[in-house]
């Protein structure tokens, strides 16, 4: 498969915006108080890292498969780290970093949606609305973590 100019423009935008998710999401790991978010920042993480990957296959000339199956954000059911009605510093602070990583996962999500447009090879069309997905389901996470510890 060779792409196109807009399209390699594309893919490296998207893994640019990977790569600044995987970093955010290691740093907000080092920063969390509760040991339940930094599993979570572990794992969404470890998942960016894996978009990024798969998006370097794409400029490599080969398309991933994709597995379509986006049940990680219905399926998780975080334990409560923190009393719903209390306030604390440490809660605060995790607040703040979920409430910024919800927002992140939002634009990001959206520039899949725009670029997915962009390219004419089903494959990685194919590609690009999983990575949305999962870009869906790790914000369905993070709200869940703050709804849990009452934070919404």
């Amino acid at each position: 498969m060779i792409l196109k100019q807009k399209e390699t423009e594309a893919i490296q935008d998207l893994q640019t915006q990977e790569q600044t998710c995987a970093e955010k999401y290691k740093r907000y790991g080092q920063q969390a108080k509760d040991t339940v978010l930094k599993d979570l920042f572990g794992v969404l993480e470890h998942d960016e890292r894996r978009h990024y990957d798969a998006l370097g296959q794409v400029l490599s000339g080969t398309v991933p498969s994709c597995d379509l199956n986006n049940s990680k954000g219905s399926n998780y059911e975080p334990t409560a780290t923190y009393d719903v009605a209390g306030q604390s510093k440490d809660k605060e602070s995790d607040c703040f970093l979920v409430t910024d990583c919800i927002g992140t996962e939002k634009l990001v999500s959206s520039e899949y949606n725009t670029n997915v447009f962009k390219f004419g090879d089903p494959g990685v069309r194919k590609l690009l609305s999983d990575i949305q997905v999962e870009e869906q389901n790790h914000a369905e996470m993070l709200y869940k973590y703050k709804t849990v510890n009452g934070m919404s």
